[in-house]
């Protein structure tokens, strides 16, 4: 009988058959890097490919997208609000708003030198009333020159003294700081030979009013308040004003661009 531990083959005398070898360890060195290169390349390639479709969409959908208006952006938070030509802030009940005139312009158009102008306007207010005498007319200086003191008092004063509410007033007067006659280029003229038409429409049907119509243009006076007037005031044919340069003139048609809404001056 043979021994046991001389049975079968030798232990050493071979290497072991590619079946007795664990699957895990079969593949040779290599095997396991070239598998994940392929996974890597195929890794890189998918992303690549995802991101290229991407750019694609993307710029299709750019291309297709409406584009904005230039002209319908909003406008910056910063910007100023456009004004309107006419602007009617300096108005008060309908009246425009004038600079007073220095006391240093001011000289004397009636014999008790009560009523006064500025200087220019009164040598031409002078040559008028000397023109006018020498055609057989008396005009006659009413008021001129009025501080903006004096129309407070006036405007306020007055108008308490006969209950009249502000809107009231204004309709015979101006609000202080709102009259030409503080400007020192305004006057009321009366026809001395008819002092009942003083400051009311029927002067117009005086000789005073009719020399003046003719002639006043000459000296560089005007009718401040002619009917249906562009500034929108009511009829006064008693009240004159010189605009004969060209600081007179700017006080009056710069003013103008505001037009009122309201009664006379």
């Amino acid at each position: 009988m043979k021994n046991a531990e001389f049975s079968g083959k030798p232990r050493n005398s071979s290497p072991l058959s590619g079946e007795d070898i664990p699957a895990a360890l079969r593949d040779t060195p290599d095997t396991v890097p070239r598998r994940r290169l392929s996974l890597l390349v195929l890794g890189i390639g998918g992303l690549t490919g995802f991101t290229v479709l991407a750019v694609i969409i993307g710029f299709l959908f750019a291309s297709n997208a409406p584009k904005k208006d230039a002209v319908s952006q909003p406008s910056p938070t910063n910007s100023t609000p456009a004004t309107t030509q006419n602007n009617n802030t300096d108005q008060v009940l309908g009246h425009l708003v004038y600079t007073e005139a220095p006391e240093s312009e001011l000289v004397a158009i009636s014999a008790d030198g009560r009523q006064r102008m500025r200087k220019v306007a009164a040598q031409k207010y002078q040559e008028m009333v000397a023109a006018a005498s020498s055609a057989g007319v008396i005009l006659t200086p009413i008021s001129g020159f009025r501080s903006v003191k004096e129309q407070e008092q006036l405007f306020f004063q007055v108008g308490a003294q006969r209950n009249q509410t502000p809107a009231q007033r204004a309709a015979l007067s101006a609000p202080p700081g709102h009259s030409e006659h503080h400007t020192g280029y305004a006057v009321d003229i009366g026809d001395g030979a008819v002092p009942a038409t003083n400051l009311n429409e029927n002067f117009e049907n005086t000789k005073a009013f009719q020399w003046l119509q003719a002639n006043a243009a000459r000296f560089g006076f005007e009718m401040s308040f002619p009917k249906n007037n562009l500034q929108g005031v009511s009829y006064e044919p008693w009240h004159w004003r010189f605009v004969g340069d060209r600081d007179s003139l700017e006080t009056f048609y710069k003013a103008k661009n505001i037009k009122p809404t309201q009664t006379p001056q």
